[in-house]
Formats: C-alpha cells, sequence, structure tokens
C-alpha cells in the first residue's frame, strides 16, 4: 500500500472501525460521511463478545465498559410470563470478552472520538454523500454531493474505496443496479427506550412472545446513579406489507401498543415501559439476498453496505467489525490492493451470507417460535412436555456456531 489514504464511504460503526484499524496497521484513510453532523442515532445494540474481542484489540473497550452494560444472561419468555430458557452471556458464559448492551449512540460516539484522537481532527469529512466511484487502472475516484446544498462536490481520487454506506449503499447499487430496495421481511419494529427500575439480574438480555401475536425484545444499555436503568425495547409484529413507511421515523404506540396491554410479568410492567418510553422509532424488519460478489477492482462493500441482515441475532454492527479486522489484515498482507480485497471478500462473503440466512430462518429467537408453535399460543403446563432443555440448548449453540461466537471458536483467527 502506498501512503494515500484509502477512502472510506460512511461513518458509521464499520467504517470507524476500518479506520481506527487500518491506523492500527499504519496504513492512512479519511472517512466521507453523507451527514452534515454526526449525532447520537437509535437506540440499544448489542455487541458480542467475537466484536468486543477487537474492540479491545483497537484499545477501545474500556470505554466502551465504562457507559454500557455487561449483559450478563439471556432469557426467553412466552407471552404470559411463563419461563422457557436461559443462558449465561459474555464473561459469564466463559468468553475472554463480555457481551455488551449500549446505547448506539454511546458507540459511535466513543469510536467517533477515537478516529478523530488518533487520525487527526479533519480524519472524519461530514456531508459528503457518495454517488458513485470510477475504477482506473491505478486508483480508483469517488464522487461525491452534499447532502445539505445538494451541489456537486470535489471528487476524491485514492488507491482504494471501502464502501461502508450501510443498507442504502451508493456503491453496492453501482455494483448491483438491478437487485432493487431492500427486502421486507413481513415484520415491523418499534424501537424505543425508558427509564426505569432494572429488572431480573439488573443486566438481563429478556426475549418474550413471538411475531404473530407480538414479540418483546428488552435490555438495559446504561445504569444511573440513582438506580434506575435506561432500557432498551423492541416490540416486533408481523404485518403483510410495511406501507411504503418512512425508515427510522417517530413511532406511535397505537400502532403496536395494544398487542402487548395484557401482559403481566411479575417482574416487569410491560404495558407501562411501553407507554413511558421516551422516544419510540419504526422500521421496517428488512435485509437483502446474498450477493455473488462485493469487489469491483479497487472498491469493496464492509458491514450493511455488504450483508444487511435482519437485527434478530444481535449480530449485525458485530459482523461489520469482524469485516474491519479482516479487510485490514488483507491489506497488510498482500501490497497488490486488488488481491488483497479480493483476499477479504472470500474470506468474509460466505461466513456474513451464511449469518443473513440464519437470521431469516434459524436466530435465537427461533426458541420462542418452536414453543409458540408447540403450544398453539397458549400457557403450558410443564415445559418438558412441549421441548426439552437440550433441544433449546441446541438451537442457540447452532445459531452462535453460524454466527462464529461459539465458545469453543472464540479463538479461532477471524
Amino acid at each position: 500500500m502506498t501512503t494515500q489514504p484509502i477512502s472510506i464511504i460512511g461513518g458509521g460503526i464499520g467504517g470507524l472501525t476500518l479506520a481506527l484499524e487500518l491506523h492500527a496497521a499504519g496504513i492512512p484513510s479519511r472517512i466521507y460521511e453523507a451527514a452534515p453532523e454526526l449525532r447520537p442515532l437509535g437506540v440499544g445494540i448489542n455487541i458480542l463478545p467475537h466484536a468486543t474481542e477487537v474492540l479491545a484489540e483497537l484499545t477501545v473497550l474500556d470505554r466502551l465498559e465504562q457507559v454500557a452494560v455487561q449483559t450478563k444472561e439471556a432469557v426467553f419468555f412466552n407471552r404470559f410470563g411463563q419461563h422457557i430458557f436461559t443462558e449465561p452471556t459474555g464473561r459469564y458464559a466463559g468468553y475472554a470478552y463480555p457481551q455488551l448492551s449500549i446505547h448506539r449512540g454511546d458507540l459511535h460516539r466513543i469510536l467517533a472520538d477515537a478516529v478523530r484522537e488518533r487520525l487527526g481532527p479533519d480524519a472524519i469529512v461530514l456531508d459528503h454523500q457518495c454517488v458513485g466511484v470510477d475504477n482506473g487502472a491505478s486508483n480508483i475516484t469517488a464522487h461525491f454531493r452534499s447532502s445539505a446544498a445538494g451541489a456537486q462536490l470535489p471528487s476524491v481520487t485514492s488507491e482504494v474505496v471501502i464502501g461502508c454506506d450501510g443498507v442504502h449503499s451508493a456503491v453496492r447499487r453501482q455494483f448491483h443496479p438491478t437487485e432493487g430496495a431492500p427486502r421486507y421481511s413481513g415484520v415491523l419494529m418499534w424501537r424505543g427506550t425508558t427509564v426505569a427500575q432494572p429488572f431480573l439480574s439488573g443486566a438481563s438480555m429478556v426475549r418474550a412472545g413471538w411475531l404473530t401475536d407480538g414479540k418483546l425484545v428488552v435490555y438495559p444499555i446504561r445504569d444511573y446513579p440513582d438506580g434506575t436503568q435506561l432500557i432498551n425495547w423492541v416490540a416486533e409484529i408481523e404485518a403483510p406489507s410495511d406501507g411504503d413507511r418512512d425508515w427510522g421515523r417517530r413511532g406511535d404506540p397505537a400502532d403496536f401498543a395494544p398487542a402487548f396491554a395484557d401482559w403481566a410479568f411479575d417482574w416487569l410492567d410491560v404495558p407501562a415501559l411501553l407507554r413511558q418510553a421516551d422516544i419510540v422509532l419504526e422500521y421496517p424488519m428488512v435485509d437483502q439476498d446474498p450477493l455473488d460478489h462485493w469487489t469491483q477492482g479497487r472498491a469493496t462493500l464492509l458491514g450493511d453496505a455488504a450483508h444487511p441482515m435482519v437485527p434478530r441475532g444481535s449480530n449485525g454492527a458485530g459482523q461489520a467489525i469482524l469485516d474491519a479486522r479482516k479487510l485490514r489484515q488483507a491489506l497488510e498482507s498482500d501490497s497488490n490492493p486488488g488481491k488483497a480485497l479480493l483476499a477479504y471478500e472470500a474470506d468474509r462473503r460466505p461466513k456474513t451470507s451464511d449469518v443473513v440466512l440464519a437470521n431469516r430462518r434459524t436466530p435465537p429467537d427461533a426458541i420462542l417460535r418452536e414453543v409458540w408453535e408447540r403450544t398453539g399460543n397458549t400457557p403450558f403446563d410443564n415445559l418438558d412436555d412441549v421441548i426439552s432443555q437440550d433441544e433449546l440448548e441446541g438451537i442457540s449453540q447452532r445459531y452462535k456456531t453460524v454466527a462464529g461466537f461459539a465458545l469453543r471458536e472464540e479463538t479461532r483467527p477471524a
């Protein structure tokens, strides 16, 4: 590689992690972000041990642990509050690294601060929306326009371009112009946060119910000095059409709260949790079919731009983080940029394709689906008559293996 900065298109979690990885390898880069300013967007996110290992190597894990909740357990219930399955997570399960539940804005801020500290204050160029790239024999040019004003901006020529520009990636769209819009899964999500008292262990990630009648994911993402927590929740309900709804628009509790009105858990007042939310955002649950290639010449894709997946495995951000480490390793190992990008793709595309499909078909909440189908959405008298703990453990273990964080795989090279 030369000293010419690599152009990273997109300043999300994947792009920021890639910049830190490249800096650690002595490879210069610059991030071009479409947003006019970096703001704390979204709500909660989980980072699994295979990804926190990478963040530890980048020496940002300590900062993250100061503002995150270290998840102790994953717990599954039906909509009637009956316990189905519990398993320890992160360090509590024997991993060397934690599973973290954190506000996406906190994660993004800490990564962005680290990039500016290490690469310089001008390492993230804002208000630069990529509209396309032109491959050359010895370089590649990215073209931009202002997101705020719509005006064309000067193009940037570099040795390599990495498309980290998310599920609506312009780079991906150029490489695959006939692909079409993201695929709607048939599920609408409402994400929110509520300040509330701790529940269960105070560091539990709970999945309850099922999509047909209403599924809820709940976990704390921030501890407060007064003993309360910021609780992240996701309400998910099957809907035949997304109705061309806006992406990440403000949600209306009237659209989903009735499905949870009779949920009565002795450890959590679900209707109150939803009713007292600080913010509610609505999203269609979407992904894309795995691609047959990510790379064209001196450009490739990373993170959601490469492999958008439905968020049912707590694994989207983690896979972007793993992409960043592998891309750094490939660029370190081969002085030919085109060959390095192909080597990165050869490693990561099959793995992430498997995760995309697993998130569709057999994510961790397949545990809930099995119980829902076998009980006909009614309370059970004896769970062992419905499903064994061994079968439940098998569902969980199969997903971990596909996603690359089964305990025995933790030290496997990424």
